[in-house]
Parts: structure tokens; C-alpha cells; sequence
């Protein structure tokens, strides 16, 4: 348990509600939308900030320095695949620690299914020893309740409980965020195996903030995230009208109602595909609605 104060202090709390203790999840191209959001977002809040293709490094150290200024907690991602040499990485590390005092990192493969440097994947940056070298205390690694589109659910279970392993034989926590989903259910059972495997991990659920229903769908195929027309509706999109948008509500209710101890620790995190203002808004009606304070 006390590994999990690494991650964030707000771990070692029960949370007041749902919505308590959440994280956000932003571009280096955001950092304008942060600034305006910024009100609305509560102290010490972690903040992740993307590892896109196409970016200038220079903007994701900017954008990391802001979570940092405005008095969030930075987790700037590593994209292993991207990365295309020792210094690169080492150079990246090196800058957001000394200029935005992160601690807290997260990694992911990446999408090109060949590495353009030397790392194929998110294991061969945790066996560089860099992240504990530079004074980091904690890895997010990736979660997929769904199913990962190149590994079978073995090999996703076994990536997983190694990986885990790992962190924590290093000195540092390990925590795991999932992608979004629309489907309660699949995420409340992978948990439940997730415990039953003896992965005590903390577990951040990813919940997409509410959007325009074509720009959700997009990001749902883009990401390989069940859609089928049950779960949809299930979530409180009808396929017959995609004209309108869509919040995480009966999502977000969904887990309020059942995430019990089997469950183990978890929270949200929120992809804001409608932007981070308008999810900070819902947020904050979400809670008004239910009587949270967070």
C-alpha cells in the first residue's frame, strides 16, 4: 500500500466520491486549453501529457512545465517506438525533470509496428535504469480490459503482471490507466481478474469527457474500442442520431454502483476529446448533481 503515496497522495485517501482524485489527459497543443481550464481544475491534479507523432520536443517540455506552473502533477508519456536514440530519450527525461520536476512518468509501445530507435517497446525503456537514475517514482503503464489488437489475452496478462514486476523491483510504484471505453461491464470484470491474478496495482479507468458523437466514434475506431450498437446504447448513444453529443454519465454511474473492494484501487482518468474546459464543466455538474465534494 505504501507504494501507492508514490503515485499521487490523494491514493492514500478514500475518495469522496466517483470523481474524486481523477487525472486528465492532454496534448502538447493543449497547453492554451489548460491555461483557460485551469480554474476549474483542482490542485495537485495529475496531469498526462501526450507523445504524438509530428511534435516538436521543445512543446511536450512546454506543455509539461505548464501542468507543473499552473500546480498540477505532470506525467509526461514516453512512446518507446518513437524514440529514435539513447540521447533522445535520456534528453527528454532529463528535461522534464529538471525543468518541470516530474516524478511520475507513463509509458507506451506506440503505434509503428517497427521501432525507429532502439527501443521496440515499453519494457526496453524500463531496463535502461533511466527512470529511477533520474529520480522517478512512479510508471504508468497501459491497461486494455478490451483486448489489444497484436497480443492475445494471455499475452496481455503476462505483459502486464511482468511488467508490474519490474517497476516495483526497481524501487518505483506502478500504475496502471486503461484506454476508454463506453462499456462498464468489460472494465469491472477485467478488474475483478486483474485482482484474482494478484495485481495489487492502483487502476486508472479511462473515461472519454463528453464530445460530439462522430469525433467519439472516430476515436473509437482509431483506438480499437468496442462499439458495437448494445454497448453504445448502453453508454446513451443511439447510432440512428449521431448528430448531437454524448457524456460519460450512465458510464460514470455505472462504476459509482459497482466498483467494490474486489476491485481494489481505483479512479478515473478522463480523455477530454470535447476539450478540457467542457469536461472540467461536466465534472463539476456531475459532482454538484450527486453531492460530491471533491
Amino acid at each position: 500500500m505504501a507504494k501507492a503515496s508514490l503515485i499521487h497522495p490523494n491514493w492514500d485517501k478514500d475518495p469522496a466520491g466517483i470523481t474524486d482524485g481523477f487525472s486528465l489527459e492532454m496534448t502538447a497543443k493543449d497547453e492554451a486549453s489548460l491555461r483557460d481550464a485551469a480554474p476549474l481544475i483542482p490542485a495537485e491534479t495529475p496531469v498526462a501529457v501526450t507523445f504524438l507523432p509530428g511534435e516538436d520536443v521543445g512543446a511536450r517540455v512546454a506543455a509539461t512545465v505548464a501542468v507543473r506552473q499552473l500546480g498540477f502533477e505532470p506525467m509526461p508519456h514516453f512512446s518507446a517506438r518513437r524514440i529514435t536514440s539513447e540521447d533522445d530519450f535520456e534528453g527528454y527525461l532529463k528535461a522534464v525533470v529538471e525543468q518541470a520536476g516530474v516524478t511520475r512518468c507513463f509509458i507506451v509501445a506506440g503505434d509503428p509496428p517497427e521501432p525507429v530507435g532502439p527501443y521496440f517497446d515499453t519494457s526496453a525503456l524500463i531496463a535502461t535504469g533511466a527512470f529511477e537514475r533520474s529520480g522517478i517514482k512512479a510508471i504508468g503503464i497501459g491497461g486494455h480490459p478490451e483486448g489489444h489488437p497484436n497480443m492475445t489475452e494471455a499475452e496481455c496478462w503476462a505483459v502486464l503482471e511482468k511488467k508490474v514486476a519490474e517497476i516495483e523491483r526497481r524501487g518505483m510504484a506502478a500504475l496502471i490507466v486503461t484506454q476508454f471505453g463506453f462499456d462498464p461491464d468489460a472494465f469491472l470484470a477485467w478488474l475483478k481478474e486483474l485482482r484474482a491474478r494478484g495485481i495489487d496495482a492502483p487502476v486508472r479507468i479511462g473515461v472519454p469527457g463528453p464530445a460530439g458523437i462522430k469525433r467519439l466514434l472516430a476515436f473509437a475506431a482509431r483506438c480499437g474500442v468496442g462499439a458495437s450498437t448494445s454497448v453504445l446504447k448502453k453508454y446513451g448513444i443511439s447510432v440512428t442520431n449521431l448528430l448531437g453529443t454524448a457524456g460519460p454519465d450512465k458510464l460514470v454511474d455505472a462504476f459509482a454502483r459497482e466498483l467494490g473492494p474486489e476491485h481494489g484501487r481505483v479512479r478515473l482518468h478522463f480523455y477530454p476529446f470535447g476539450g478540457l474546459t467542457k469536461t472540467m464543466e461536466w465534472i463539476h455538474g456531475y459532482n454538484k448533481k450527486h453531492g460530491i465534494e471533491a
